[in-house]
């Protein structure tokens, strides 16, 4: 029998993160699929990626198209130039992609342009605010997407109400939660708090990076005057990502930040450092979409500074909050004041670490069927794919 053949796009470091245990996931089945990694090098820290790869265990990838940093638009059409004909080279029964950066909407369209099947992982999550360009990422590739996988019953919902056909999703849970069961204990090894001469739950956590946050100096200048007055309550940890380290730069705002005794920081952390220190603050104060999901399974409490999220379960069902700037000292005083950390009942449906296992079954479960997606009937059974 005729391997499935399958390609998997990643871009961007939170694509790697979600592509490591589905790659596990097919080497096990290598017997009846033949998976094919594909990076466009859309982040152009290759040292940082590389990492990221040896980290996780991701296999080195078949190809890298090497694209590099653009604007949203340049970078998306230099992505589908390169990819094309590697699809027609190796002619793919499926092109998997995930989330929502530019690789993810580039691959898409090429994918449907040459008839290839498209399957989206973490499909179905909206923020409905067309200004952010991850959301037009994230509607266009569902909207034409022949499978969708989702990761919680309010993406499968989104995507009813956009009229696509309930064969066509299928809810298998929060793929970025296998990859944090899966490197929990080398993560609990980390201990990133103590380079700092820190204690367990004795400090906050900030990850900041959105051009709403970043790319307006008044913004950018008002949230860390916040930042380092409450670094004289509590101890604060901010990793600088790339632009927000080019921002700080560009608007002379690096003396707000030096030199503070209690306000550290540092270069970009390892995703292992990362979530150790998200496990182990009291606070964790981000823009992340991958961080608000990390802190509700782990049970820290969040403050997600952006006006709306994509991830509405881990507020109804998590540790989140959504803050503004303008009440961001005050959001971050009364939750380290809180008693105890506010933990989740439990975590959402499906967050449970398999979800790899139930996207690479369902790909089995087409290969025996009579017809493509005759597996796909039952959108809300999952459990129905026999994952052992």
């Amino acid at each position: 029998m005729k391997r499935l053949r399958i390609i998997s796009v990643v871009g961007a470091r939170p694509n790697f993160i979600k592509v490591a245990p589905l790659c596990r996931e097919f080497d096990l089945a290598s017997e009846k699929i033949e998976h094919i990694l594909v990076h466009t090098g859309q982040h152009y820290d290759i040292d940082m990626d590389q990492d990221f790869f040896h980290s996780l265990h991701i296999p080195k990838p078949d190809i890298n198209l090497g694209v590099g940093a653009g604007s949203p638009v340049l970078q998306t059409a230099e992505i589908m130039k390169k990819f094309e004909p590697y699809c027609l080279n190796r002619e793919p029964d499926w092109i998997v992609v995930f989330g929502d950066v530019n690789s993810t909407l580039a691959c898409a369209i090429v994918a449907k342009k040459l008839g290839i099947r498209l399957a989206h992982v973490e499909a179905g999550l909206r923020s409905f605010d067309m200004t952010m360009p991850e959301e037009i990422n994230r509607k266009v590739t569902d909207c034409i997407s022949d499978l969708l996988f989702t990761p919680s019953q309010d993406a499968d919902e989104n995507l009813f109400r956009e009229g696509v056909p309930p064969e066509r999703v299928i809810r298998v849970g929060n793929i970025m939660i296998d990859t944090l069961v899966m490197e929990m204990d080398t993560a609990d090894m980390q201990r990133s708090y103590q380079r700092w001469g820190l204690a367990q739950k004795q400090f906050v956590y900030v990850t900041l990076h959105r051009p709403s946050n970043v790319d307006d100096p008044d913004v950018l200048s008002s949230v860390l005057e916040k930042l380092t007055v409450f670094s004289r309550i509590m101890p604060v940890i901010f990793p600088l990502h790339p632009r927000t380290s080019r921002r700080l730069r560009e608007f002379n705002l690096a003396d707000k930040i030096s030199a503070k005794p209690n306000f550290h920081t540092t270069s970009p952390l390892s995703y292992h450092e990362s979530i150790n220190l998200a496990k182990h603050a009291k606070l964790v104060v981000t823009d992340s979409g991958g961080l608000q999901e990390e802190t509700t399974f782990l049970g820290t409490p969040c403050l997600t500074l952006r006006p709306n999220t994509e991830r509405p379960i881990t507020i109804t069902q998590g540790t989140n909050r959504l803050i503004t700037e303008e009440s961001l000292l005050e959001a971050m005083k009364t939750q380290v004041n809180e008693e105890s950390q506010i933990f989740p009942p439990s975590s959402p449906p499906l967050w449970d670490g398999r979800t790899a296992k139930r996207i690479v079954a369902f790909f089995l479960a087409i290969i025996g069927a009579s017809a493509p997606h005759q597996e796909a009937r039952s959108h809300q059974s999952p459990e129905r794919v026999d994952v052992p």
